[in-house]
């Protein structure tokens, strides 16, 4: 009897929390102004010339032009109970919730369509407790002032169904060719099963999944009494037509760049204000040439399961002309450039050799590359190893150092200078946030974003400046109000001296030059029968990461290649990932002048040998003019 009465209280408690929490929100949404569900959500995307290039919720239907087939299909699929609860399902909660206990992970969810829209009426796709929270006032808001015809057809008008398309006409038009109105059974079953995945159950990329999906829908379709078994059976064995073009011109790597620029409006805290604009202008510094040389350069040397991120930016003011975050947007959005956290590898040694410059080396300083093991305190050694165990077992030039990507030289660089030398401008230039003081830094052993690490190296293009990756210029509202414009609150003049990153920038074409070929090549001699234009550059890679950055005086481009998993990568990632970076830099400039800096008026031009660092004689093997702080060059 006891715990019969204390089951009856815990139900009534249960029954009086729900009853608060639907009060408590009905009367947030009386006194909130209502939504205009129509212009919320709507923006337009403009790239660096201000043309047009994307619209957002553009394609309003009517629900009544629908058809039955769409309406019943995602009825059935997403949300059955609908049309009879107020925007929050507790049964289906309480069966999901019970359902992922059993199961010990996430296999069901409980969002009713009222909920969905809710949270695709932002601009962002955060996941945050916080997001969830404004969600679910949203939610009482629309269930309060609109009618549940008029959800459903908000619903079907921003509702994401794969390769980058919202909406259900822009769906149907794309897969099908044809408006939605003149969807059949097997159609409208097919897109109703995209939004549960929109990257696994599109037709067009994954068909066997699609299908699979399709059948859920059917049978779903059945059990609630839209369509008989005779229907479902015809619907899944007919054959169906697919179309898969869009109006616009860009391809679908666009749609990284897209979501990159929305998670900046997010950033920057625009989105927050879209419902009140009435829909947004987003004017960016999208190239669509940058995007194409991206697209073709990366797609030429793709590699099964082999994932990349791509960042072309412009150095003088850090504008992102092009990117991509993986191989194909429609298998997988999952945006590596910009949420990606990898280890940078050898990368990061130019700014160790621009510390190193500042503190008195020149591009010939020696030091002896051989198997080395460093004992600190007497206590704890430390053995790095150059790539492919190869060491020149001799002194070895700055120069030649970088050409090959010496570690051992990295490293006694770093002791000589102390540790703090190179975190000090690894923190100043945004590549890391690390406090720890460490002898393998020069190595790459934390992680980092390619888009810091591209920014960083625009400081060394453009002479000194630090500057802030972006791709939004500016935001208006729909009645061109400006609400945001970019400015660089990070814009620092010469934070580095711009001669000696002259002297770097001509360091780092060793790394291709044939004078360098010794006792072993430079890092990237595979990468010189496509390059036309003299360009800095600097490869990295780890046991899972494989690297390029490179630049000239005007544009950075920085490459990454490796698996999700974290996979050992194979020498043809790391050799593709260079012949790719060399591609994309080539197509981008075809047309463009070659562009370099001019030699800063403290800076003396000599011919060395670059193995050895000394002025050539008659005897050298090997020469390349380098560049000095006058007063630091070698005798002649």
């Amino acid at each position: 009897m006891k715990y019969i009465k204390l089951f009856i209280i815990f139900i009534l408690s249960v029954f009086s929390c729900i009853l608060l929490f639907f009060l408590i929100g009905n009367i947030y949404a009386i006194i909130t102004p209502k939504i205009d569900i129509k212009s919320a959500n709507k923006f337009y995307i403009y790239d660096i010339n201000n043309k047009l290039i994307e619209q957002g919720n553009n394609s309003w239907v009517p629900l009544s032009e629908m058809g039955d087939n769409v309406i019943n299909a995602t009825l059935s699929v997403e949300d059955k109970n609908f049309y009879s609860h107020n925007g929050f399902d507790f049964l289906r909660i309480t069966k999901a919730i019970f359902e992922n206990i059993k199961n010990k992970e996430i296999v069901q969810g409980a969002s009713t369509i009222s909920q969905q829209y809710a949270k695709n009426l932002f601009l962002d796709f955060d996941k945050s407790w916080k997001r969830k929270w404004k969600e679910m006032w949203i939610t009482f808001d629309l269930e309060y002032h609109y009618s549940k015809d008029e959800i459903l057809e908000g619903y079907l008008n921003t509702i994401n169904y794969g390769d980058g398309v919202y909406g259900i006409n822009n769906a149907a038009l794309y897969y099908f060719n044809k408006n939605v109105k003149d969807l059949t059974l097997e159609e409208a079953s097919i897109l109703a099963g995209i939004p549960n995945s929109p990257a696994n159950y599109s037709p067009i990329d994954n068909y066997n999944k699609a299908k699979k999906r399709q059948e859920i829908v059917l049978d779903r379709m059945v059990k609630n009494n839209y369509i008989t078994k005779d229907e479902k059976e015809t619907a899944i064995n007919k054959t169906l037509n697919l179309y898969g073009k869009k109006e616009n011109s860009y391809d679908s790597s666009f749609l990284y760049y897209r979501d990159a620029v929305i998670k900046e409006l997010s950033k920057n805290n625009i989105s927050s204000s879209y419902l009140d604009t009435g829909g947004l202008k987003i004017y960016t510094t999208y190239d669509k040439d940058a995007q194409k040389a991206i697209t073709e350069g990366n797609n030429k040397y793709v590699i099964d399961n082999v994932e990349t991120a791509k960042v072309l930016l412009r150095s003088s003011d850090g504008a992102i002309l092009g990117l991509i975050g993986g191989v194909n947007y429609n298998t997988s959005e999952y945006n590596r450039a910009t949420d990606s956290m990898r280890q940078p590898g050898s990368t990061v040694k130019p700014f160790l050799y621009y510390k190193a410059l500042e503190n008195g080396f020149t591009a010939s300083t020696t030091f002896l590359s051989k198997p080395t093991t460093f004992n600190f305190n007497n206590k704890e050694n430390y053995i790095p190893k150059n790539s492919g165990n190869i060491y020149a077992n001799k002194d070895i030039s700055l120069i030649a150092a970088v050409a090959y990507s010496d570690n051992i030289y990295a490293i006694k660089t770093h002791l000589f200078l102390g540790e703090e030398q190179l975190l000090s401008i690894l923190k100043e230039l945004n590549i890391t946030q690390n406090n720890e003081k460490t002898a393998s830094m020069p190595l790459g052993t934390y992680e980092t974003n390619i888009i810091d690490l591209a920014g960083a190296y625009a400081t060394l293009s453009n002479g000194g400046n630090k500057i802030t990756p972006h791709l939004i210029r500016e935001v208006k509202d729909i009645d061109n109000n400006v609400i945001y414009k970019y400015r660089d609150k990070n814009y620092k003049k010469n934070l580095l001296n711009p001669s000696i990153t002259f002297i770097i920038s001509e360091i780092l074409t060793s790394t291709y030059d044939t004078n360098l070929i010794d006792y072993t090549y430079p890092t990237c001699i595979n990468m010189l029968p496509i390059l036309t234009k003299k360009y800095a550059i600097k490869s990295g890679s780890t046991d899972t990461d494989a690297w390029v950055i490179g630049y000239n005086k005007d544009y950075v481009l920085a490459s990454w290649s490796g698996y999700d998993d974290n996979k050992k990568i194979e020498n043809n990632i790391v050799s593709n990932n260079k012949l790719s970076w060399a591609t994309i830099m080539e197509l981008y400039l075809k047309d463009k002048d070659d562009s370099w800096m001019k030699i800063p008026k403290d800076v003396v031009a000599v011919l060395v040998d670059p193995i050895t660092g000394e002025a050539v004689t008659t005897n050298t093997k090997n020469k390349k003019i380098m560049y000095y702080i006058k007063g630091t060059e070698p005798d002649k």
